[in-house]
């Protein structure tokens, strides 16, 4: 049984689960992030970077940017970027979809030693949807590009020892990035269902 955002009914309407759209960077492991949201009881779409739309049209309740092919600073992701400002729905940046997000914010890209595994991540879980959320994660890496800093207008809430900018949060609360691919391990489904907290609940 999905564990939230099951259709009900309330008061005589039919409550539906909101819907993510999930853009696909070229990440190797859309299956398994997919299938995350799923077992909350969330429906998902998928499309790939270059067929992102516009806007969202009411369509979608939030946004996912997955890991990327090409990096992001390498790579044209202004129209993604455009879209996450233009839609206004709580959006989840993962590993390069952080990257493409921080960018767009200022920040800067650093290359550093190449991290593939699960690795202790300290995450400050003051606000109110990380509730419950354990302080001391283990999440899984696989990257050699670090945010160097802090984008303008997010907040560093996660570390780690080697990666100092591991999860970030906007200042109103609707952008969460994350350096770790939460596609695997409990811990990182543990992020995920705590960002699904920030969704509507579509009622029909």
């Amino acid at each position: 049984m999905p564990e939230s955002h099951d259709t009900h009914h309330r008061k005589g309407k039919v409550v539906t689960a909101p819907r993510v759209l999930i853009i696909n960077n070229g990440s190797l492991s859309i299956g398994p992030l997919r299938r995350k949201f799923e077992r909350l009881g969330l429906e998902t779409d998928v499309v790939p970077v270059a067929d992102a739309p516009v806007g969202l049209l009411g369509r979608h309740q939030a946004l996912v940017l997955s890991g990327t092919k090409v990096p992001a600073h390498e790579g044209d992701y202004r129209h993604v970027v455009d879209l996450v400002l233009g839609s206004a729905v709580p959006t989840l940046g993962v590993c390069g979809g952080m990257h493409i997000l921080a960018l767009a914010h200022g920040a800067k890209l650093a290359r550093g030693r190449q991290r593939v595994g699960t690795y202790p991540v300290d995450l400050d879980t003051g606000a109110g949807f990380l509730a419950g959320v354990k302080r001391n994660l283990s999440l899984f890496q696989r990257h050699t590009l670090y945010v160097d800093r802090a984008p303008d207008g997010f907040s560093v809430i996660g570390r780690a020892e080697d990666c100092p900018v591991e999860v970030i949060l906007s200042d109103d609360g609707r952008i969460l990035g994350t350096q770790a691919h939460l596609e695997f391990r409990e811990d990182g489904f543990a992020l995920i269902r705590a960002f699904s907290r920030l969704l509507p609940v579509s009622v029909a």
